[in-house]
């Protein structure tokens, strides 16, 4: 095997791919308009992360203000990557999205890291997330459905991992299964149901933002939140990551001068910011929007807009039901359920109005999110770069094969189990997402630098949108995402470390994969 260093060389200046890449996509069925599309955005957006993060974030930043500050940020990041994303979306109207933009601005090395990354862990791991989050709150209707009903007892491979079956992963892996079945039949089906569900559930969100700013109100949290809007209480120490940083830089808080509040707040954008994750799924399925050089754009500026929106109102009604540290040590963590169950109309039926809530929110999310991840491992087939079965469309027009790998790999994550110090077992998931947020981060900041790289590589190519405040919006996101990691990279050492060898280890995978292309059996 020749080492690393060689191939990532050779990646980096490989430019040919199969002839297939260039053709027109055939058999795709072009279904998905305007509002299909920005219900997708917006469904794959909003999970339960709104429903649980601000617990943590106001932990982190120790104030009310802090928290609102927090999610204004993720909104501004977030809405700024999306309409610089429109793009690379109009150029490239293909299956496969930011897999596709990055091959093109940069080489085949950097689409196959993502799309590697992506079904590793930030895809995969984020639907697994979700639908053991869906079984965990039908487990509020049906008490049966518990994390400690064992079906097959955990079987520990080592000191560190398990596998397991409960009840609870049951029902997890049954409603990947469901999904996955149901987007097999085609996208018409697919989009119906994001439709359906994105509907209900932002219907669900904006019924608990009216409940918390116009019926709950609190006089009592009102007065200890506003008027003491950046007083920090309650903040966590933050201490550098690793033993050696320790030596140089303090234990700080959201307290403690310009630093802490620079680290305070690059630690809060980890849950804001994965919680709004998603605004780019869209552009997986470019091939099957009907107007996708204009639509996707559209559909990326739309949906984001709209589901920050609901997210900053939401954080305000949290805090016109409930004080700072009501919200700081709430129940697992289950803010809006808190929030609900403070309001004396509902009192202990808050709960289980916010659990159907939930699973209605995390079905639909976990739609989009099936959707539209098969479609990149479809792209990867296609360009010689993964399984080649999953480069086929079924009799329906989708990428069927690469639904099932999808939901096969889906089902092992959510198995898969972590052994605590203590006995207990945590999820392999919980830990695969909390390290790849930083990968996630530089990701999107060489996709946007990717259309600086382009408008230099292919000055005259067709661009039926430009990227709104081209350079600076777009240069002013990637500074920021570059400061968020650096603050993970000193203060979350571990993870960030952790997150940049996930994607590292693509680097012989992609060497092996295109030497397998690159093979006369091989080819197509």
């Amino acid at each position: 095997m020749r080492p690393l260093s060689e191939a990532i060389r050779m990646a980096d200046t490989t430019s040919s791919l199969p002839t297939e890449t260039v053709k027109s996509e055939a058999g795709f069925v072009r279904a998905i308009g305007l509002f299909d599309g920005t219900m997708i955005v917006v469904g794959s957006m909003i999970g339960s992360g709104i429903f649980i993060v601000a617990a943590d974030i106001t932990r982190q930043t120790g104030s009310a203000g802090g928290l609102l500050l927090t999610w204004i940020l993720t909104g501004v990041l977030t809405l700024s990557a999306a309409l610089s994303y429109g793009e690379l979306a109009a150029m490239f109207p293909r299956a496969g999205g930011q897999y596709i933009y990055l091959r093109e601005a940069y080489s085949p090395l950097w689409g196959f890291l993502y799309g590697w990354t992506l079904f590793l862990v930030i895809q995969t791991g984020t639907i697994a997330a979700v639908a053991v989050g869906f079984a965990r709150y039908l487990g509020v209707l049906f008490s049966s459905i518990s994390p400690n009903t064992w079906i097959v007892h955990p079987i520990n491979l080592g000191s560190k991992y398990a596998v397991s079956l409960s009840v609870q992963q049951l029902v997890a892996i049954l409603m990947i299964l469901f999904i996955t079945f149901l987007n097999t039949l085609g996208v018409r089906l697919g989009k119906l149901i994001q439709n359906i569900f994105t509907s209900a559930k932002t219907l669900s969100l904006v019924g608990l933002i009216i409940l918390g700013i116009f019926v709950g109100r609190n006089a009592a949290a009102i007065s200890d939140n506003f008027s003491h809007l950046w007083t920090v209480r309650g903040a966590q120490p933050l201490e550098p990551g690793l033993g050696f940083l320790r030596g140089m830089l303090p234990t700080v808080t959201a307290g403690s001068g310009i630093l802490g509040l620079i680290v305070a707040y690059g630690v809060a954008q980890v849950g804001s910011l994965f919680s709004a994750d998603a605004w780019n799924n869209i552009g997986f399925t470019a091939a099957e929007v009907k107007n996708p050089k204009r639509d996707v754009a559209l559909s990326m500026a739309l949906g984001t807009a709209i589901v920050i929106t609901l997210y900053c109102l939401a954080n305000l009604a949290y805090l016109c039901t409930l004080t700072l540290a009501q919200i700081q040590n709430a129940p697992d963590d289950r803010v809006a359920t808190l929030a609900l169950n403070s309001m004396t109309a509902f009192g202990s039926t808050g709960a289980v109005i916010m659990a159907v809530a939930i699973i209605i929110s995390t079905f639909g999310c976990n739609n989009g999110l099936i959707l539209a991840g098969s479609r990149v491992s479809y792209a990867m087939a296609r360009d010689g770069l993964f399984f080649r079965v999953t480069g086929k469309l079924n009799k329906h027009g989708v990428p069927g094969t690469a639904l099932v790998f999808q939901g096969i790999w889906i089902a092992v994550l959510i198995l898969g189990r972590t052994r605590n110090p203590d006995g207990s077992y945590g999820n392999l998931y919980n830990d695969l997402l909390s390290y790849v947020v930083f990968a996630v981060l530089i990701f999107y900041a060489l996709t946007i630098a990717g259309i600086f790289v382009l408008r230099k590589k292919r000055p005259q190519a067709d661009r039926p949108y430009k990227a709104f405040g081209y350079p600076v919006i777009p240069a002013l996101y990637i500074l920021a995402a570059a400061s968020i990691n650096i603050v993970l990279l000193l203060y979350q050492t571990k993870t960030a470390l952790v997150g940049l060898a996930i994607v590292l280890i693509g680097v012989p995978v992609y060497w092996f994969w295109s030497r397998k292309n690159a093979r006369p059996e091989s080819a197509t």
